[in-house]
């Protein structure tokens, strides 16, 4: 008679039943993740809020909830007027980035001459140049072109300053692209112009995407460069006219909490839409 063998059963470990290590880690992430939304959350409400609400509890709920700030701003002229003029501001910069950026990027990363890799990290350095520090001659060189007081004028260096990411980014991509591919387009008779436009763009698809984003939402926020080049209130952008607004009615903090919770959204839905858009071109960049 044989005994039936003894199967031993592991007892899970509570570590890995309950997370232990990734309960930490969720608990980190999640006080995290509070510590970025509470500001966002706080403004939000605090349009809501009536002034004296704010005074008596700062942290407190709105009781009543006050919409009458939010309608003031959403049915006067002055919000609308700087949302499209950010829309103009950061459309324009995408498309010259993505323009720019992709042409740059494929003549590194797939012609051979003498200055390609001083070019290359000419851009590079490029990420290490704040355009802080080139506040004032930017000014001036803007100035002397007269673009002072234009979308252009706020437009152009923008682009400039967002061309050294773009060609980090995009070069791995177009590298990638084989060589054979470009060989057999060639002698089914396509053009340089031709492969790249109808290869190479589709090709790098979702690294124009992740740079065309990044562009995007970086333009949707600048503030510096809008705030030296743009005297006329017709032309300020979001970022601009909220410190305008704030300072026209620093009394009513509710109103101003409106403003300001209204200029986050769009740029909010734009990158929450495109998040995995960002992520999936870094990928794709580190990769190639």
């Amino acid at each position: 008679m044989t005994s039936a063998p003894m199967t031993t059963r592991r007892r899970p470990r509570l570590d890995s039943v309950a997370g232990g290590g990734s309960l930490a880690a969720y608990l980190v992430a999640f006080a995290l993740v509070g510590v970025c939304l509470a500001p966002a959350v706080y403004i939000v409400l605090g349009g809501f809020r009536t002034n004296s609400q704010i005074i008596q509890s700062p942290a407190g709920l709105p009781d009543p909830w006050e919409v009458g700030n939010y309608l003031s701003v959403l049915t006067g002229s002055l919000f609308w007027q700087e949302l499209v003029n950010s829309l103009v501001a950061a459309v324009g910069t995408t498309l010259g980035v993505v323009v720019l950026g992709l042409m740059t990027s494929y003549v590194i990363a797939r012609y051979p001459f003498r200055a390609k890799h001083a070019m290359y990290s000419l851009f590079a350095a490029g990420l290490m140049f704040p355009i802080t520090v080139a506040i004032t001659p930017l000014y001036i060189l803007v100035r002397d072109l007269g673009l002072t007081n234009t979308l252009a004028g706020i437009i152009v260096p923008q682009i400039a300053f967002a061309l050294p990411t773009t060609v980090i980014i995009l070069v791995p991509f177009l590298r990638a692209i084989p060589r054979e591919l470009e060989e057999a387009a060639f002698i089914d008779g396509a053009s340089r112009l031709g492969f790249f436009t109808r290869m190479v763009v589709p090709l790098s698809l979702p690294g124009v995407i992740t740079v065309g984003i990044l562009a995007f939402v970086a333009s949707w926020n600048s503030y510096l460069l809008p705030l030296f080049l743009l005297n006329d209130p017709d032309l300020y952008t979001l970022p601009l006219g909220v410190q305008a607004f704030a300072s026209q009615y620093s009394v009513d903090t509710a109103r101003v909490l409106a403003f300001v919770s209204l200029s986050m959204i769009p740029a909010l839905i734009f990158f929450s839409a495109f998040e995995r858009r960002i992520v999936g071109g870094l990928t794709g960049a580190v990769k190639g």
